[in-house]
C-alpha cells in the first residue's frame, strides 16, 4: 500500500458500499490517496473503510443519502473538517428498477430521478462551494452506456443517465479550474440488479450480468486514469464496456 504524498488526493464516494463505488475506494486508496466512503448502509462501508485502512491506507466513512441535500452536505462537511480541502467527487450511487413504461411503475420512475440525477446534482451542490474556494477540484459523474443506447425497459433509467452528461457538459463549460468527467460502464458486475422490481427484467440483467459483465475494477481503473491527468487535462467522457457487449 503506498503512503500519502503530495500527490495524494482527498476523493470522496457516493454509493461506496459495492460494487463500482466499492472497487474505486479500494483502488485508489491503494494508489495512496484519501478516500471518503458515502452510502446508506453504515455498517458496510465502516468495513470497508476499515480493511481499507487494515492494509495501510486512509479512509473514512459516513452514511449518505444522495436523495437528501442535506445528508450530502453533512458527508461533505466531514471531509473538509477533516482534510481541510475536496480535491474529487466520484457521483456514483445510482439504481436501476427497471421495467416496461406500460407497467407505470410510477414510484420507481421517482426513485431513479431522486437517486440517479438529482443524487448527481446533490452532490455538486455540496461539493461545488468547497472546490471554487480552493480554485480546483474534479467532479466525476458515474453515467452509464444507457446514456448513449435506449432500449426497452431502460428509458427512464437511460432519461437519468442522459441527462447525467448533459449537466457534466454544462458543468464542465462553466468553469475554467474545475475538472468534469462522466464514466460510462457499460454490463457491470455489480449488485444494481438487485434493485431491479420487474422479475422478469432481473432475470435477463442478472444472466447478462452472469454471461458478459465486466468487473468493478475495470471501472475503478478508468476513474483512477482521469484523476491522475495533469491539472490542465480534463478527460471529458470514458466508455467502458465487455467487448461483447452489443
Amino acid at each position: 500500500m503506498t503512503n500519502p504524498t503530495s500527490s495524494s488526493k482527498v476523493i470522496l464516494i457516493s454509493g461506496a458500499s459495492s460494487g463500482i463505488g466499492e472497487a474505486t475506494a479500494r483502488h485508489l486508496a491503494a494508489a495512496g490517496h484519501r478516500v471518503v466512503l458515502g452510502a446508506r448502509r453504515l455498517e458496510r462501508i465502516a468495513a470497508i473503510a476499515g480493511e481499507i485502512r487494515q492494509a495501510g491506507g486512509e479512509a473514512l466513512h459516513h452514511e449518505l443519502d444522495v436523495a437528501r441535500l442535506g445528508s450530502f452536505r453533512a458527508f461533505v462537511l466531514l471531509a473538509k473538517a477533516h482534510y481541510g480541502r475536496i480535491d474529487v467527487l466520484v457521483n456514483n450511487a445510482g439504481v436501476a428498477p427497471l421495467a416496461m413504461m406500460d407497467e407505470l411503475r410510477v414510484c420507481d420512475w421517482n426513485h431513479m430521478i431522486d437517486v440517479n440525477l438529482r443524487g448527481v446534482l446533490h452532490g455538486i451542490a455540496a461539493v461545488l462551494p468547497v472546490m471554487k474556494e480552493q480554485g480546483a477540484g474534479h467532479i466525476v459523474n458515474v453515467a452509464s452506456t444507457s446514456a448513449h443506447r435506449i432500449v426497452p425497459t431502460m428509458a427512464v433509467y437511460s432519461a437519468t443517465k442522459v441527462a447525467v452528461r448533459a449537466l457534466s457538459e454544462g458543468l464542465r463549460q462553466e468553469s475554467k479550474d474545475l475538472r468534469v468527467t462522466v464514466v460510462s460502464p457499460g454490463m457491470t458486475r455489480t449488485e444494481l440488479a438487485g434493485t431491479i422490481s420487474d422479475p422478469k427484467a432481473k432475470a435477463t440483467i442478472s444472466a447478462m450480468m452472469d454471461e458478459q459483465g465486466i468487473p468493478a475494477s475495470a471501472i475503478a481503473e478508468a476513474i483512477a486514469y482521469a484523476i491522475g491527468q495533469p491539472g490542465n487535462v480534463d478527460v471529458g467522457e470514458v466508455i467502458v464496456r465487455p467487448t461483447a457487449q452489443g
